[in-house]
């Protein structure tokens, strides 16, 4: 449960043909596109393919020729230029990152040309009106191209598909201004010795300085520490100001650009609302829903953000000796760790030596390989011969193989610690979808899962806080989402689910490293290899709801704004609306002077989406609890949850996969659990 930011984003194909063939991005024919473009070849490659499936007469049409041959298409196209986008996050040169970034550009831009051109509409109208009798994933995949070009606007005049092309290259470029400008803020807070007392030795030690000042970065390693442990309140002021003005205030003129934009695109298409057109292909399926949705949960969150909050104030009040003080939103962590340590017996530093990083890894590893039938093999030191690419010496790359067919079923990489230039959060990204060809082949899925975890010293091995080791577990879990898909077409494989249930898996699978028989198969003393105490384990899962109802307030607080935005018609001011909704939803009062919405990179691409954190939560709750009956650790039980779940991919209806998973309706209970609150009694 990362307290001070918004969860990380995910990259499948699915997604990306979406996003794509929807708005969003400009538009780019191959003509356009320069000769010495980094995808090019890839390019030319995808448009004989168009060409070819445009090519054949009406009368000829079949699934293959047309609407298969399109995902075999955008298929090809994404695993010949899957880590050549990539590097734009991972790379350390700035030459590769700017190669990467241009390139996604322009294939980007060159499928949204894609998405209206009447040509292949036509083609693939003409095979549809044939009235073919489609089952499954063939039936599933032609609705969904059709109703995708739908969203494209290609029914809409030619006159308004023009206005509607100009509007895309315009939200595209600014899109691509605002991420840039998050990624090139290099905000150091100079703070001196005394400013970071609390604060771990070890990150002391690694932060740059300028004469006897020490330079704090917004980098999580450094960042979360700061709030967690520092005892200075001014310090832990600067460090969330610093946060909270990430982006800078030019971002704040982008963005209010693009709502204007994304507003004026959504009437264009027939659509209430940017809310209403981004919602139709989610569970939700409209504005009315996401805002029933939080009607019920706010009240719930409420009751125990204000227990929460009382309990903080109140042992802040007591420290400070300040029978007056308020809790400020950069108490929160620091004063979480007072409680867990003075009330708990928990000191988080301590647990962090039970956590190696080698361990956690094994572990992980482990776990995963007994419940779903698998084996990882370490391929690193093989992958030059083995075609395999590895972007700076810290990354390892694994094979995946099934245990029951001994066939290897996927591929993928880990990239665990920080770098100047990296991408700087959590994420997982889908390099290569599976695939099944016409021939009968399966093409593997590729994965790359990176992440941010303190490196290890010549003194001490990397130990990863309990936050972490979670964290960790929940990006594994979009891994194996990847790795395990069985869907036979590259739209529906792996993550390529409705944007609203895709984080459920990957949030499920959190709850394993709060189980003492799991924690028991890795978690050892980095030194003395004493196994986790009991009675700290104990103590440990006390403090599971401590702080949880402000930590879910929080995320009903960035959906609400997500949502705010998008409702209105693009004329709003958001840095007034954004501390206005901030004492309307939170328990804190609105800071003046911040304008988080700068740095809120959700914004872009993941546009009124970021309510499925909290709705995905529901459903991940509830089939964990289906997991857990079945026992956590029980291979039947990983297998059932793999055949149901993770092999489905996006290959049916997202609410029907959870009812068949859960034998019953989806329930609230286990929800409402998990915040810490007594079940039937709100």
């Amino acid at each position: 449960m990362n307290r001070h930011a918004a969860p990380a984003r995910l990259c499948c194909l699915g997604c990306w043909i979406a996003l794509t063939l929807a708005m969003g991005v400009a538009s780019m024919s191959l003509a356009d596109v320069p000769a010495d473009s980094p995808a090019a070849d890839a390019l030319k490659k995808a448009e004989a393919a168009v060409a070819a499936i445009v090519a054949v007469p009406d009368g000829k049409r079949n699934f293959d020729n047309t609407v298969g041959a399109y995902d075999d298409m955008v298929v090809r196209l994404q695993t010949d230029t899957g880590f050549l986008t990539f590097m734009q996050h991972v790379s350390g040169d700035a030459d590769e990152r700017l190669r990467s970034q241009t390139a996604e550009e322009h294939i980007t831009n060159w499928l949204i040309e894609l998405g209206k051109r009447e040509d292949l509409y036509k083609a693939i109208k003409a095979y549809a009106a044939t009235n073919p009798k489609l089952e499954g994933e063939q039936k599933r995949l032609l609705e969904f191209t059709l109703r995708d070009y739908r969203r494209a606007g290609m029914d809409l005049p030619p006159e308004k598909r023009e206005a509607l092309k100009k509007i895309e290259m315009e939200i595209n470029r600014l899109g691509i201004d605002f991420q840039k400008n998050i990624r090139d803020d290099e905000t150091r807070v100079p703070l001196s010795l005394a400013e970071l007392k609390g604060t771990p030795q070890d990150v002391i030690d690694g932060l740059p300085r300028s004469g006897d000042m020490y330079l704090a970065g917004l980098d999580y390693p450094t960042l979360l520490p700061i709030m967690d442990f520092c005892e200075v309140e001014t310090t832990r002021h600067k460090m969330w100001l610093a946060n909270h003005r990430k982006g800078g205030k030019k971002n704040v003129g982008v963005l209010e650009q693009i709502l204007k934009l994304r507003a004026q695109a959504a009437a264009l298409l027939g659509y209430k609302t940017v809310v209403d057109y981004e919602t139709e292909t989610r569970m939700t399926k409209n504005a009315e829903t996401v805002k029933k949705f939080y009607e019920q949960v706010r009240p719930l969150v409420r009751k125990k953000s204000q227990q929460d909050y009382d309990e903080f104030v109140a042992v802040k009040r007591r420290v400070t000796g300040n029978p007056e003080a308020k809790l400020n939103p950069w108490d929160q962590a620091y004063y979480e760790n007072v409680l867990k340590k003075e009330k708990y017996a928990v000191d988080a530093q301590k647990i962090q030596e039970f956590f190696p990083l080698d361990r956690v890894v094994d572990g992980l590893f482990g776990i995963t390989q007994s419940l779903y039938g698998i084996e990882y093999v370490d391929v690193t030191k093989d992958a030059g011969s083995k075609g395999l690419p590895l972007w700076h010496p810290d990354v390892r790359v694994f094979e995946v193989l099934d245990k029951a067919s001994k066939k290897q079923i996927g591929t993928f990489w880990i990239d665990l610690f920080p770098r100047d230039n990296k991408f700087s959060h959590a994420a997982q990204w889908s390099l290569a979808a599976r695939k099944r060809w016409a021939d009968g082949s399966v093409q593997k899925p590729l994965a790359a899962l990176v992440c941010n975890f303190t490196k290890p010293t010549k003194e001490k091995p990397s130990l990863l806080t309990h936050e972490e080791v979670e964290t960790f577990f929940h990006e594994f879990g979009h891994c194996l989402h990847s790795i395990l898909t069985e869907a036979d077409y590259g739209t529906f494989a792996g993550t390529a689910c409705a944007r609203d249930f895709v984080e459920a898996p990957s949030q499920m699978f959190e709850n394993w490293v709060w189980d003492a028989d799991v924690l028991a198969t890795f978690a050892r003393h980095y030194k003395s290899g004493e196994p986790f105490p009991k009675d700290l384990l104990a103590a440990m899962v006390k403090t599971r709801t401590l702080g949880k109802g402000l930590w879910a307030e929080r995320q009903l607080y960035y959906g609400l704004l997500d949502l705010t935005y998008h409702l209105s018609d693009g004329t709003i001011n958001t840095t007034e609306t954004a501390q206005k909704l901030y004492g309307d939803v939170l328990l804190y009062e609105g800071q003046p002077e911040t304008y988080l919405q700068a740095g809120f990179g959700h914004l872009i691409g993941y546009q009124s989406a970021y309510y499925g954190y909290m709705w995905s939560l529901v459903y991940a709750q509830d089939m964990f609890q289906r997991f857990a009956e079945l026992g956590m650790l029980s291979p039947e039980a990983g297998q059932y949850y793999r055949k149901k779940i993770l092999a489905r991919g996006g290959t049916m209806d997202d609410m029907e996969m959870v009812k068949d998973y859960l034998g019953r309706e989806p329930k609230m209970e286990a929800f409402i659990s998990y915040l810490g609150l007594p079940a039937g009694k709100n």
